[in-house]
C-alpha cells in the first residue's frame, strides 16, 4: 500500500524532471512546520543553484505544474523556494479508510524483492545463567526477525548457543575433579549414564569457580584446554557428558526466552557446525588462506598495506596489521571462537543460501566480526556485503556503567523479568486497574506489562546508544513507556466494546476536525517508519511511531466524541478511525515483541 508522502514524492518528481531538474532532487518529507503544511520540499534550492536560476521562481513553476491535483488542498512557495503541501481531507479519509481494512500490514507495504534473510541472536552460553546482558540481543533480535518477515522475507531466527567452546573444557575438567563425572571420564566408545550427572545448578556454581581457577592454576588450564581439544576431536564420554551440559541448560533457556515472548526457528549452537569443520579447514588450506603462526593457523583478512595504530603494554605506539589475523586453530589444536562462527557461515550457506545474515551481538564484538566476515569473503562463503554486525550499547545503572545489582553482582535475566512484573503488578495496583479481574488473568496482564515495560524501554532508544535502566518509569502509566501504549491500546478496545454493545456501526472515513487531520495524518506515516526501521535496521523507529499513534488518539479521542448522540455518519467514521488506530498500534507493538491484554 503507498503512502499519501511516497505518493507526493512521485508527482514531485514529475514536476522536477519536466522542469529539466534532476528528480532525486525532489524529496518530499513531512513538514517541519505542521501548522502551516503537512508535507514540503525544498529541493528548489538545490536544483537552482545548479541550473543558475531563482529558487522561488523554479519553485513557482514545479508548483504550478501540480496545480488541480486532486489530493492537495493547497501549494504554497515558502522563504527562499520551499514548496509547502496541504492534503485534502477527501484524501485523508481515503488513505484513512485504507488503513483501517488492510489488516495483515495497517497501511505499510511489503519489499519488492523478498530476500532469505538468517538473525543470529541470542547467543548466551551453556551452563551460564541468563544475566541482563542478554536482554538487549534477545529483544532487538526478535523485533528485527519479526519486522523483516513483516515486510515479506522469510526469516530464520537462530539462537547460536555458546556450546563448543574453552568453558566447555573448564566444565569437564571441573566435573571431573568433584567426582561427579567418573563413568564419562574413561576412555573409548563405553556405555555412558542416561541420567545428568549435573544440576543446572551445578553448573551455575562449577563454572565460576573454574574460569577464576584457569587463571591461577596453568595445571588445571593446561587440562582444560586439553579436554577442550578432546571434545571437538569426538571422544565420546566428553560427548556424551556435554550432552547432557547442553540439555540440562536448554531448560533454563527455554524458560527465560519464553518469558520475553521471544522465539527461534533454529535453536543451533556453535557445535552445530561442527560436521562442516574437516571441510572448511581443508578448503582453506586448498586456497591458501590458512597459514601457520607460531604453532597456530590463522587467516590473515587485512588488505595490503593496510594499518592501524596499536598502543602496546610499555605504552608506545606502533603500527599494526588492521584488521588482526583470524585465529582458526589454536596452538594446542581447538577450534576457536571465530572458527566456529566461519563454519557457521558455510554451513547456512549449504543449508539455507541466505541472502543476508545479521548478527545481533554487543559493539564490543565489532572487531571479531570483521576478521569473520573478512575470512568468509576471502573464502567465498557469502556474497559481499551479505553479512552485517548489528551491534548495540549497553543498559546502564543510575552510575552510568553496565547495570549491576546492588552488590556489585550481575544481575539474572530471571531475577529481572521477576522484578518488573512485581513492579507492574504494583502499578496496577496503585491505578486500580484490574480490580474485578480474576487473580490468574491479572497476574497475565501484570507479566504483558512487566514485559511491555523492558522492551519498549529498551527498543525506545536507538539501537548504536546506551540507556539508564529505571524500572520506576518505565513501568509507569504515563509518559513514554510500554505500559502507557498498553493503556491506549486497551482503552481503544474498551470504546469498540462499548460501541458494538450499542449497536453502533463503523462507516466510512471522512475528515472535518484538526484532530481527525492529525490522526490520519499519523496513520499515513507508519509505511514510511517501517521502510525506516527495516532499511536503518533500527527498531525504535516503530517504536516512536507507536508513541506518535498513542498521543495522537489521545488527542483526537478528547477533541472528538466517539459514541455522543448525533449524526450517525460522523459516529461510524470516528469510530472505524479508531479501529485504524487500534489495528496500527497493536501492528506496531507486535513488531516490538509486546502483547495487548484486551482489557485491565
Amino acid at each position: 500500500m503507498t503512502d499519501l508522502k511516497t505518493d507526493l514524492s512521485e508527482a514531485v518528481a514529475t514536476a522536477f524532471a519536466a522542469e529539466g531538474v534532476d528528480a532525486s532532487l525532489a524529496r518530499v518529507t513531512v513538514s517541519d512546520r505542521p501548522d502551516l503544511a503537512d508535507f514540503q520540499s525544498n529541493g528548489a534550492l538545490a536544483a537552482a543553484k545548479a541550473l543558475k536560476a531563482n529558487p522561488r521562481e523554479l519553485a513557482a513553476r514545479v508548483a504550478a505544474r501540480l496545480e488541480g491535483d486532486p489530493r492537495l488542498s493547497s501549494i504554497e512557495i515558502a522563504g527562499p523556494g520551499f514548496i509547502n503541501f496541504k492534503i485534502a481531507d477527501a484524501a485523508l479519509a481515503h488513505r484513512a479508510q485504507a488503513v483501517a481494512v488492510d489488516a495483515v500490514l495497517a497501511g505499510a507495504s511489503t519489499v519488492a524483492e523478498p530476500r532469505k534473510v538468517v538473525i543470529d541472536f541470542g547467543g548466551p552460553n551453556v551452563a551460564k545463567p541468563m544475566h541482563v546482558g542478554h536482554l538487549r540481543s534477545s529483544i532487538i533480535g526478535e523485533s528485527l526477525k519479526r519486522l523483516f518477515r513483516f515486510r515479506g522475507d522469510t526469516v530464520w531466527g537462530d539462537a547460536h548457543f555458546g556450546d563448543w567452546g574453552f568453558q566447555m573444557g573448564l566444565l569437564i575438567v571441573a566435573v571431573g575433579d568433584e567426582g561427579k563425572a567418573g563413568a564419562f571420564l574413561a576412555e573409548g566408545a563405553g556405555d555412558f549414564p542416561a541420567e545428568s550427572p549435573v544440576t543446572l545448578e551445578d553448573l551455575e556454581r562449577l563454572y565460576p569457580l573454574a574460569a577464576g581457577k584457569a587463571k591461577e592454576d596453568l595445571d588445571f588450564r593446561d587440562r582444560a584446554r586439553k579436554a577442550t581439544a578432546e571434545l571437538q576431536g569426538g571422544r565420546p564420554g566428553y560427548r556424551a557428558l556435554w550432552a547432557h551440559f547442553v540439555a540440562v541448560s536448554r531448560t533454563a533457556l527455554t524458560r527465560e526466552f519464553g518469558a520475553l515472548d521471544v522465539t527461534f526457528d533454529l535453536w543451533n549452537g556453535e557445535s552445530d557446525a561442527d560436521p562442516v569443520m574437516a571441510q572448511m579447514i581443508a578448503d582453506l588450506k586448498a586456497k591458501a588462506l590458512l597459514v601457520e603462526d607460531d604453532g597456530a593457523q590463522v587467516i590473515h583478512v587485512a588488505r595490503d598495506g593496510e594499518t592501524r595504530k596499536k598502543k602496546l603494554a610499555d605504552g608506545s605506539v606502533i603500527e599494526a596489521p588492521s584488521p588482526p589475523p583470524l585465529l582458526v586453530i589454536s596452538s594446542e589444536g581447538s577450534a576457536m571462537y571465530g572458527t566456529t562462527d566461519l563454519a557457521t557461515i558455510l554451513d547456512r550457506k549449504q543449508e539455507i543460501g541466505p541472502d543476508l545474515i545479521l548478527y545481533v551481538v554487543d559493539e564490543r564484538q565489532a572487531e571479531h566480526f570483521e576478521q569473520v566476515f573478512r575470512a568468509a569473503y576471502l573464502a567465498d562463503y557469502a556474497p559481499e556485503k551479505s553479512l552485517e554486525h548489528l551491534g548495540f550499547g549497553t543498559m546502564n545503572g543510575a552510575d552510568g556503567k553496565p547495570f549491576k545489582t546492588r552488590a556489585g553482582g550481575v544481575l539474572k535475566l530471571h531475577d529481572l523479568i521477576t522484578m518488573a512484573t512485581d513492579k507492574a503488578r504494583e502499578r496496577l495496583t496503585e491505578a486500580r486497574l484490574g480490580d474485578d479481574l480474576p487473580p490468574a488473568e491479572f497476574e497475565a496482564i501484570a507479566h504483558k506489562v512487566a514485559i511491555a515495560a523492558l522492551k519498549f524501554a529498551d527498543l525506545s532508544n536507538a539501537r548504536t546508544t546506551s540507556y539508564v535502566f529505571d524500572l520506576d518509569r518505565f513501568t509507569s502509566f504515563e509518559g513514554k513507556t510500554g505500559p502507557y501504549l498498553l493503556y491506549q491500546a486497551v482503552r481503544i478496545k474498551s470504546l469498540l466494546r462499548k460501541a458494538a454493545d450499542q449497536g453502533a456501526e463503523h462507516g466510512a472515513i471522512t475528515i472535518a476536525e484538526p484532530a481527525e487531520r492529525d490522526l490520519a495524518l499519523t496513520l499515513d506515516a507508519f509505511a514510511a517508519a517501517v521502510s525506516d526501521a527495516y532499511d536503518k535496521r533500527m527498531p525504535h523507529l516503530i517504536a516512536e511511531h507507536a508513541y506518535r499513534v498513542a498521543q495522537s488518539f489521545s488527542k483526537f479521542y478528547a477533541a472528538c466524541p466517539v459514541l455522543a448522540p448525533g449524526h450517525e455518519a460522523t459516529r461510524g467514521s470516528r469510530l472505524s478511525l479508531s479501529g485504524a488506530a487500534l489495528l496500527q498500534l497493536e501492528t506496531a507493538l507486535t513488531l516490538l515483541g509486546i502483547q495487548t491484554p484486551d482489557r485491565m
